[in-house]
């Protein structure tokens, strides 16, 4: 048996378990949270003060000894004791240790339960400015390489068949997007944690006159919450986070899952730079994409820490519970995997070739201006459905004669359709299908020049 060495011993008879001690902590993995801790606790100290329930000379001891404690921990030469559960008590037991009676009077006020909630908050709020400025970071990477892909084609593909050819570019423009979607997810979670629950307590707020919004205004947040039983409780930041996370990973493991089908010989579209590939230890021909395999596989991970999240909080009645002290595990989780996901993602996207020579040897394959020559026959007042009869009885028999539709006579043609005319093989072949496309965002020439202008004005302001 150990002694528990915290303030609320007394209320407990005995010692606590070895084992106990081991399964309760939280501190090899909250200590990150160490600066969040104290900048809280600063701003704390300086209300107590202005509150009159601490002297400002006692603050200033306060502040001192934390702003001390703090250039330890950063210099790795502060020694922590598991003893003390999580970064919380370790850092008041270190200030208690160095200031003495001041120390004591830093809880004032306070709970563990709204000082964890304001120091997640305060770090995911960093967090997502440096995940957003990732994001930015990997769509201009996006939009450089779709510059240089504006006039080139390769197949656009649904359900991994052969459907309407495209200009590079356009495929690159589609991740910009989706990242851009991520992007906005984030800010408007940023807005939602940028609350203060200082001052809520371990549930029912304080009897002491507690000046909420000065703490708040201090640690740059916008308000404070409004009840505080929701205040401290509250983690549907945390599973909202966990969430945009998700879809970010997601969306590079689509990323990912296209990269290591178009670099195969089968398809061999792209070239990966062989800083992000590896070979075998057994076949020595290999380049194998593992840094886009492995992007792939941790999106597991992320949606694991989702799902453990969200099932951690639907059990659980109402205000703080000790489960909540998983949360950290899993939003850590979810921020580092994907940190290092976008900025792997940003050098393969930054050092990727598309062989566009190859691609166009092959790229009349698989009836791509089927599509186009069935609009052009509605151009002709042909109604759509008849029109997409009589294009698929083309293919049909141009697979059974080993043709591409740019093959087919004029004669045999007009046999099919009365409406064709000569001008029907302006509308056939990659190239022309690209040149006729009209509508907004479409993959051709036209709107993806039209796209990388208004991105890299977008990215610019950022």
């Amino acid at each position: 048996m150990v002694t528990n060495g915290k303030s609320w011993e007394k209320r407990l008879g005995g010692g606590v378990d070895k084992l106990a001690v081991d399964f309760v902590e939280s501190l090899s993995y909250d200590v990150r949270l160490y600066k969040y801790d104290i900048m809280g606790s600063v701003a704390h100290s300086r209300m107590l003060a202005e509150c009159g329930l601490i002297t400002e000379d006692e603050s200033g001891q306060i502040e001192k000894g934390l702003r001390e404690i703090e250039a330890e921990i950063a210099r790795g030469e502060f020694e922590f004791n598991k003893l003390h559960e999580d970064i919380h008590m370790a850092i008041e037991a270190a200030l208690i240790e160095r200031i003495g009676e001041a120390g004591k009077k830093l809880h004032t006020g306070r709970s563990r339960n709204d000082q964890v909630a304001t120091d997640m908050r305060l770090w995911m709020r960093d967090e997502i400015d440096t995940l957003r400025g990732k994001i930015t970071d990997l769509q201009k990477a996006f939009v450089t390489l779709a510059q240089k892909y504006t006039a080139d084609m390769m197949p656009a593909y649904t359900h991994l068949q052969r459907a309407q050819p495209i200009v590079i570019g356009a495929y690159l423009l589609s991740f910009v997007e989706m990242l851009e979607r991520d992007f906005c997810r984030l800010g408007d979670l940023r807005a939602r944690v940028n609350v203060s629950p200082l001052g809520c307590g371990a549930v029912a707020g304080s009897t002491l006159g507690l000046d909420r919004e000065m703490t708040a205004k201090e640690l740059g947040f916008d308000g404070v919450m409004a009840n505080s039983m929701d205040g401290m409780s509250d983690r549907d930041f945390c599973a909202e986070f966990t969430f945009v996370c998700s879809m970010v990973s997601i969306h590079l493991s689509r990323l990912a899952e296209d990269m290591i089908i178009y670099s195969t010989t089968e398809f061999d579209f792209v070239h990966i730079d062989d800083a992000y590939c590896t070979s075998s230890s057994m076949m020595p021909q290999k380049r194998n994409p593992d840094m886009l395999e492995l992007m792939r596989g941790k999106t597991g991970s992320v949606a694991g820490s989702l799902m453990a999240m969200v099932v951690m909080l639907k059990g659980q009645p109402s205000t703080y519970n000790r489960d909540m002290q998983e949360d950290k595990l899993h939003i850590f989780n979810a921020a580092d995997v994907v940190s290092a996901c976008v900025d792997m993602s940003r050098a393969i996207v930054s050092n990727m070739e598309f062989k566009v020579k190859g691609i166009a040897k092959r790229l009349e394959g698989g009836f791509l201006d089927a599509t186009c020559l069935a609009e052009y026959l509605v151009k002709k007042g042909v109604p759509f459905r008849e029109a997409h009869g009589v294009v698929g009885g083309l293919v049909a028999e141009c697979e059974e004669s080993g043709r591409s539709l740019g093959e087919v006579t004029l004669e045999e043609f007009t046999i099919a359709c009365e409406a064709i005319g000569a001008d029907v093989y302006e509308n056939l072949g990659a190239g022309n299908v690209v040149r006729q496309y009209a509508s907004a965002g479409a993959g051709g020439t036209e709107q993806v020049v039209e796209q990388i202008g208004d991105w890299k004005g977008r990215l610019s302001k950022r």
